[in-house]
């Protein structure tokens, strides 16, 4: 399930703001406004303006968890990839077990607490991404096994709020896929309640219906899971569309948005978008620019010279694990089919290889094994 973190820090903290807003924030209507306006500042990567709603917010509730967890999530993607930034990540650190502690307060009065709980859960699920993405699995295991608790009392409080029905699809569906990409793990997954993939997939859906705070988050992750896993990119559109509209200065959600909209075969769609992803200022961006410009030639313009030109220049450029990888699969997939088309099977057979060794999405990894 470590895979899964690499993306649900960003979004853990949208999921338990329902439950701040039900207790304090719904009793005043101000101090509500200002935290749905300070993630959409922090979600649009208007960090000036997040900063001051977030000092606003901690004046009001100095002792609740909402205000330093707000400035984990906007150090986030501040500072996008977070982990290769030190001194961020020591804020971010330092954040996260500030807003840790505050919950525990919270507990310690009452155990059952919810706000208590599931601030508890985010603080965790984000120090688990942090040092997954900075390749300490151990910390991030020990982390994960410290949310798992908090994460099941949501399973039985989806009637309370939709926002739940985030984490427990999320939790159902992979908690039966991850052992099957990784079979290695099965024998350790008895000690986790089973899950229903399908009624994962259902129930993110309907947190990007219902969910009021949550939205952003299972519109992303369930786009991803349907790119990476089901295969299914038209499906995802719906979701990606929905982000890089409303949030339009969000690389992540931009980058997103183009993938699948090229995947799904929709070139007159995506043009417009990648040109707004290719003025962005964000160390992740050029190397995915290049791959799909690459694709946009292979697929739309049918032109395989100014292809492999990109694609080949998106390979020069180094990927970042937890966002950009699968753009060197997706690069050295295209050269496979350009070298296939040029009657060079052993170059395809070599790129195919090559695309194996850091693909994960399905459709790629089916793709390479099939060719002979």
């Amino acid at each position: 399930m470590l895979s899964a973190l690499k993306r649900w820090g960003l979004f853990a903290g949208l999921f338990l703001l329902s439950f701040f807003s039900r207790a304090q924030v719904m009793t005043d209507p101000a101090a509500q406004q200002t935290v749905l306006k300070a993630l959409d500042a922090i979600y649009n990567f208007e960090f000036m303006e997040a900063e001051g709603l977030i000092r606003q917010l901690q004046a009001r509730y100095p002792q609740h968890p909402i205000g330093p967890i707000l400035r984990a999530t906007q150090l986030e993607l501040q500072y996008l990839p977070l982990h290769e930034n030190k001194v961020a990540t020591t804020q971010f650190i330092q954040a996260a077990n500030q807003g840790l502690e505050l919950a525990r307060k919270l507990l310690a009065k009452r155990e059952d607490d919810p706000e208590g709980v599931f601030f508890a859960l985010t603080a965790h699920s984000y120090l688990a991404s942090l040092y997954n993405n900075q390749g300490e699995s151990m910390k991030a295991v020990s982390e994960s096994k410290k949310s798992y608790s908090y994460l099941k009392d949501g399973f039985t409080l989806m009637d309370k709020s939709p926002d739940f029905y985030f984490t427990t699809g999320l939790y159902n569906y992979y908690v039966e896929r991850y052992p099957m990409d990784h079979p290695i793990v099965r024998p350790f997954m008895i000690f986790f309640d089973d899950g229903d993939m399908g009624q994962g997939l259902k129930q993110m859906d309907t947190a990007t219906k219902r969910g009021l705070f949550m939205r952003a988050g299972a519109n992303y992750y369930l786009a991803h899971i349907l790119l990476k896993h089901e295969i299914q990119p038209n499906r995802a559109v719906t979701y990606t569309k929905y982000l890089a509209d409303k949030y339009p200065n969000n690389p992540l959600f931009g980058m997103v948005n183009v993938e699948a909209l090229l995947l799904a075969g929709r070139y007159a769609d995506a043009r417009p978008y990648l040109q707004r992803l290719k003025q962005m200022d964000n160390k992740l961006v050029p190397m995915a620019v290049n791959t799909f410009e690459g694709m946009l030639a292979e697929y739309a313009d049918k032109n395989d010279r100014e292809a492999a030109e990109s694609y080949q220049t998106a390979l020069k450029q180094k990927y970042n694990d937890p966002y950009t990888k699968e753009y060197h699969a997706f690069a050295y997939a295209g050269l496979a089919r350009i070298a296939a088309r040029a009657n060079d099977p052993n170059r395809a057979k070599i790129n195919y290889k090559k695309a194996l060794t850091v693909a994960q999405y399905k459709g790629v990894i089916k793709e390479a094994k099939a060719y002979k």
